[in-house]
């Protein structure tokens, strides 16, 4: 099996759709050898801020002189970027080679009347054999959807759990409710475990406090009260933070937008508490140069600075009005919006966020059956906005708005992780 062909099978499994249970993924595991058994996880769920606070917590240890795998979903651009280590995606020959032996278990299933596993059940254990076999020393682990049920959660232990902010989103799977979402993404914490939350809506709190309570699991909340932000701009951000009686001054991170700097404290907390607790040893420089270092490719992401060209991969309204909230972190005289939404958001309540911002709106199509119709998402920003001009080809939209831009205006394409992925590696192949 050669790496198209290891694609291929695992993107033809998307047929089996999502399945939120753990008997497959057990038991596929347990063929392979068990390999997440042998893992050091640092597991993270929540609605929005996941990556990015991977990223500083890979990031961090990283510079403290460890070897760090990384699993995060989606991806932007390639396949790969699903699995790294110290920031170097798995190799194409790698991917091939661990997808062949997973499918020779999955044979054994089937034979066995177990059911076919999930395209995320799938990428899930390959992440798991190859940082097994890679011999890291911690993991950082991304939850796919939820947490409970999530393929990622067969893990037996973690040595955090981090929670990030929870929102509604995935509302037909997850529940209709914040307490009920917090719930599913608090299926993560571990019996006797230590977990860290951001702090949350009142409701979201009581789930996770009493998945806690259960669970005899020690909680710590960030405490984000204590974080003084001294500079915001279209480059970074810089912040104090104090923590148990220790005062961290001049704190800088790449990553744009003031939410950016409450992930990074969230992440820099998951440092210390570890720390504390004798899990890893990292020095306070180990921590502020991966903090400063740690990127997240797809959020308020700058590809060019003239015309000021931005993507975001916000797709709920709690991403959406972040990223509507942090566009005064740009000077700039128009706004040219790209815009592509999948149907099963809330598709209504994004569109009114960010639509009245912008002075001319291209609206295309994501490159997922789930995509919304652009004549159809024209109807619903039109009851916002008129500037609108339908483009479905992606690459026809960024000329588009190419086109209609002056060199002080700013270009900013989101809605769908989907969408900006595409946008990304267009952009930088033609541009």
């Amino acid at each position: 099996m050669n790496y198209k062909e290891a694609l291929d099978y695992i993107n033809d499994k998307n047929k089996y759709g999502s399945r939120l249970r753990l008997d497959s993924i057990r038991k596929l595991l347990e063929l392979l050898g068990n390999p997440h058994l042998e893992l050091k996880c640092i597991h993270i769920a929540g609605t929005n801020g996941k990556g990015s606070t991977a990223s500083y917590i890979a990031t961090m240890l990283k510079e403290a002189g460890y070897k760090v795998g990384m699993f995060t979903s989606p991806y932007l651009e390639r396949f790969n970027e699903r699995i790294s280590i110290n920031g170097i995606d798995i190799p194409d020959e790698k991917v091939a080679e661990i997808t062949s032996r997973v499918k020779d278990k999955i044979q054994i299933m089937l034979e066995e009347g177990y059911d076919h596993p999930t395209t995320f059940e799938i990428v899930t254990s390959i992440g798991f054999v190859y940082f097994k076999e890679e011999n890291v020393d911690y993991t950082v682990l991304e939850v796919g959807l939820g947490g409970r049920l999530d393929s990622t959660n067969i893990i037996d232990e973690s040595l955090l759990s981090v929670i990030t902010t929870i929102d509604y989103d995935h509302m037909d799977v997850l529940g209709d409710s914040l307490e009920k979402i917090a719930y599913e993404k608090a299926g993560i914490i571990k019996e006797r475990g230590l977990v860290l939350s951001y702090p949350q809506e009142e409701e979201a709190m009581r789930a996770i406090k009493q998945v806690c309570q259960d669970k005899n699991a020690q909680l710590t909340v960030c405490p984000l009260e204590n974080v003084e932000i001294i500079k915001l701009t279209e480059f970074g951000g810089q912040f104090n933070f104090s923590y148990k009686g220790m005062n961290f001054e001049n704190l800088e991170i790449s990553l744009i937008g003031e939410h950016q700097v409450y992930n990074a404290a969230l992440a820099f907390t998951a440092m210390i508490l570890l720390r504390e607790k004798g899990l890893v040893c990292i020095s306070d420089e180990a921590i502020r140069s991966g903090l400063k270092k740690a990127k997240w490719r797809g959020r308020l992401e700058v590809l060019n600075r003239k015309p000021l060209f931005i993507i975001d991969g916000a797709h709920n309204i709690q991403g959406i009005r972040t990223l509507a909230d942090n566009l005064n972190r740009f000077q700039y005289d128009r706004l040219i919006l790209g815009i592509s939404v999948l149907k099963d958001k809330d598709v209504d309540s994004i569109v009114k966020v960010i639509a009245p911002f912008a002075d001319e709106i291209v609206i295309t199509e994501a490159n997922i059956y789930r995509k919304m119709d652009a004549e159809d998402l024209e109807k619903i920003i039109n009851k916002y906005n008129k500037n609108t001009h339908i483009e479905k080809d992606i690459k026809k939209a960024i000329d588009k708005a190419h086109a209609m831009a002056k060199e002080g205006d700013l270009i900013l394409f989101v809605g769908s992780i989907y969408l900006i992925g595409d946008v990304r590696r267009i952009y930088t192949s033609n541009y």
